[in-house]
């Protein structure tokens, strides 16, 4: 079985992933294929289930406030991504790859982003945390409901943006289907380029929460990755917007 996995895992990896994802999450989640495989389970219904996994998460966070319940969450939060991954690769193992999945994958990664900071602004109003002002706010303070609205607005209008430029009408090119079944070992980049790559990797790392939430759950600060995660994004909005204004406001 774990020969079958590590070949899974070999053919199926996405090209310019997390780290995260390259040296844990994937491993997990190729054993998980290796034996999803052999029923009759699709990846569209391993999407399913990971919004279903997400859902209960985000009821966590606001139900269960404290730190083991924080802990919980995110446990079940990275349960669902381990099926976000496996679907997938899933996929790209059994030739099952298309636009239609990949765009169903990518609005149910909406609905988490948006599920997540809604309920961590509600958990945040329960218990009291870290605001906005740099200094700790109470419990039932608004700032934290008013903030989960503007974030819940920012992450909303950042996915729109996402889904609008890459638009071929826009960007002027199509996603084949054989890109969904490119693997690591199909690129290569050197110099600069790697230089810039590596850049941006840091900045999807930023803003790739299964990565990096365990640690602010540990430390018992998910106040500070609520801030974080809302201000990185509304940095790209607002980059988005300035590309778009450059573009079409003359």
């Amino acid at each position: 079985m774990l020969s079958n996995a590590k070949a899974i895992y070999l053919a199926t990896r996405k090209r310019h992933d997390q780290l995260f994802n390259t040296y844990f999450m994937r491993p997990l989640a190729a054993g998980v294929v290796s034996v999803i495989a052999r029923t009759g389970v699709t990846p569209n219904q391993l999407t399913i289930l990971n919004v279903v996994l997400f859902a209960g998460a985000a009821a966590i966070f606001v139900a269960v406030p404290s730190v083991a319940g924080a802990l919980l969450g995110i446990v079940v939060l990275e349960l669902s991504y381990l099926f976000d991954c496996s679907d997938g690769m899933l996929a790209r193992h059994k030739k099952m790859a298309s636009r239609e999945g990949h765009l169903f994958d990518f609005f149910t990664d909406e609905i988490k982003a948006v599920m997540l900071v809604g309920s961590l602004a509600v958990r945040f109003w329960r218990t009291g945390g870290f605001g906005i002002s740099a200094s700790h706010w109470e419990a039932g303070e608004p700032g934290f409901l008013l903030a989960g609205v503007a974030g819940v607005a920012v992450i909303a209008s950042a996915t729109s943006l996402t889904n609008f430029v890459r638009r071929p009408e826009i960007s002027g090119r199509e996603t084949p289907i054989e890109a969904h079944y490119e693997t690591v070992e199909q690129t290569e980049t050197a110099g600069i380029k790697k230089i810039a790559m590596l850049f941006m990797t840091f900045l999807r790392f930023l803003n790739h929460y299964p990565s990096h939430i365990w640690l602010f759950g540990i430390a018992g600060r998910l106040d500070l990755f609520f801030w974080i995660y809302v201000a990185i994004n509304f940095l790209y909005l607002a980059r988005g917007w300035l590309g778009l204004i450059l573009r079409f406001g003359r």
